[in-house]
This record gives structure tokens, sequence and C-alpha cells, in this order.
């Protein structure tokens, strides 16, 4: 018989997770706070509840896709309680990325309530996480992980089971703060691309099939050569995900001077910018410094794998 499960959180990830989930047929009960989020999903078989409360009744785990660790505490502990609530035997599966220090003091009180807890940070960007088969990165009793691993497929591709409640939020802070310095890199290297008079798109490809290149170069530099920047992943998560990276290298004592260095040189975009604009949208202080912009024609908008980018630049220039 198919699980049931909830879902709490119908953001850029959260929607995409959904989806996934009822496009492999499990019931599925969603809430947001913005209404507006629930109804494309309710026409695809999603049951709207309106009050929190009511996620968690007949369900066999809920899961949350949440913008900090203090707003997953706040509706498992604090203002919601959901926790207290819910069913002995059930599962939180947090799928947000999130403070090791806070998962593991929800999760040690849910044990005190019959309650498991599965940790599921996703990395890999919104457009693997549309289709299904963004890397989930699980931290969790391996009979837990066992029972619920059918779920964590139906919107995963690659899932890596680490180790206890609490090892995946380690290496997910780890994965993002690489794909922050593979960012500004990227940024440099077209910008000095550009300058000396390279050909834009040959560099992209170019670059792509170097040991210069990485997932975030291939996926990311397409919005930046297009001008829309849109890695829908904002300043404000860059820079609270960073700040995660630093204290634990406090905790653990580790020299941290190069992510210290990237996690000011975000802050600073987002103190310019503003918190919600899209992380490379410091693009445009080089692009202002250095007198030109990296708009490059037949580009996508949005980020895609590397053979969609070159389908998407073929059928541009055909088109062209």
């Amino acid at each position: 018989m198919m699980k049931t499960y909830g879902l709490i959180g119908l953001g850029n990830l959260g929607e995409k997770i959904a989806k996934n989930i009822l496009k492999n047929h499990f019931n599925l009960k969603i809430y947001d706070l913005d209404k507006n989020k629930s109804e494309a999903l309710k026409k695809k078989g999603a049951v709207v509840v309106k009050d929190i409360n009511d996620i968690i009744t007949d369900v066999d785990g809920i899961i949350t896709c949440l913008p900090s660790p203090k707003i997953s505490t706040n509706v498992m502990m604090i203002e919601n309680k959901l926790l207290y609530k819910m069913s002995p035997g059930t599962v939180w599966i947090e799928t947000s990325t999130t403070e090791v220090t806070e998962l593991l003091k929800v999760s040690k009180e849910a044990t005190k309530y019959g309650i498991n807890t599965i940790e599921a940070p996703v990395t890999g960007g919104v457009h693997k996480a549309e289709k299904g088969n963004i890397t989930v990165l699980v931290g969790a009793n391996n009979d837990q992980f066992k029972i619920h691993k059918k779920i964590l497929k139906s919107f995963g591709g690659k899932i890596f089971l680490l180790g206890d409640v609490g090892s995946a939020s380690i290496l997910k802070v780890i994965t993002n703060m690489l794909a922050f310095a593979n960012l500004v890199g990227s940024v440099e290297g077209l910008m000095l691309a550009k300058m000396a008079g390279l050909d834009m798109t040959a560099s992209y490809h170019a670059i792509q099939a170097s040991s210069g290149n990485s997932a975030e170069f291939e996926t990311v530099a397409p919005t930046i050569l297009n001008g829309s920047f849109n890695t829908a992943f904002t300043l404000a998560l860059a820079c609270k995900d960073l700040k995660l990276m630093s204290e634990l290298g406090k905790k653990y004592e580790i020299p941290m001077e190069f992510t210290n260095f990237i996690e000011k040189f975000f802050v600073k975009a987002k103190n310019k910018f503003g918190p919600n604009e899209w992380t490379p949208i410091f693009t445009k202080d080089y692009e202002k410094l250095a007198g030109k912009s990296l708009k490059t024609p037949n580009f996508p908008d949005k980020m895609m794998e590397y053979k969609e980018v070159v389908k998407y630049l073929n059928k541009m220039s055909n088109n062209g």
C-alpha cells in the first residue's frame, strides 16, 4: 500500500519535490503560508490543508523544505509544535539545509515521543530537482532509511547514506561552499575572456570541456551570459549556508581562511544588491568596473544540464 506523506514548504525547491512525489503516485498533503502556491499541485492530486496541524494526521511522515534552521525548529518544536502531535512511529524528513546543532536538538526531542528523523538535504540545483534527479544526502538510522527510501527516490537521483542524523547537514554546507567558490571563479574567468576579445560561446564550451569545468560552471554560466542570473538561489540563502560552514570550522578548529573570504564576498553582495537577488548578481559589479557586459546572444535564462544548453544554443542559432 502506497504511503502518505505531508510536505511543508512550497518554495523553489519544495514545489519541485512535491511534483515528483505526486508523479511517483504517493499520497501527498501539502501546506504553505502562501496559499496560491498550492493550487497547481492540487490539480496534480495533492491534498491541500489550510491548517498546518492537519498535515500530520493520517500520514507516515512529514517532509519539511523551509528557508532556515530556525523556521524548521519553529515549526517542529516552538510555535507549531508538530513533533508533539505526530503519531509515534512516524518520521520527520528534513530536506532543508539546516544547522546540525538545530537538527540534533529537534531530533533528540522527537525521539522522546517515538518520532523518527531522516535528514535529507538535497544538492545539485533546482533544474535537477525539477526532473527528480537531484542528489539527496542522507543522515539516518539504517532501518528508517530502508523504510522510507522509496519516498527519497521519488524526488531524488543519487542518494548517499552518510551516517547517523547530523552527518548530511555537514556535507551539504561543504558542497554549497564549493559551489559558491566556483561561481565567483566562473564570473572572473568569463570576464577575462570577454576583455581579451574571445568568442564567449566558444569559451563556454571550451571551459566545460576542460579541467576548469564544474557542475556550477556548466549550469550557471549560461544564466550569467544570458544576463538573467537566475540560479533560483538567493544571496540570503548563500550567506546563511556560508555562515554555517564558518561555524563548523570553528567547532572543529579548522582554519577557514578561504571560506571566510567567500562568506565576506557574498555578505557584501547581499548588502549591496539585496537578500532576494540571485547569487550571480554581483556580476554587475565586474561588468561596471570592466566597462563591458557579459551578455551573449542565445544563452538560456535558467539553469540547464550541459547537453540541454547545447540543444538550446543550436535551436536559437538556427532560428536566428
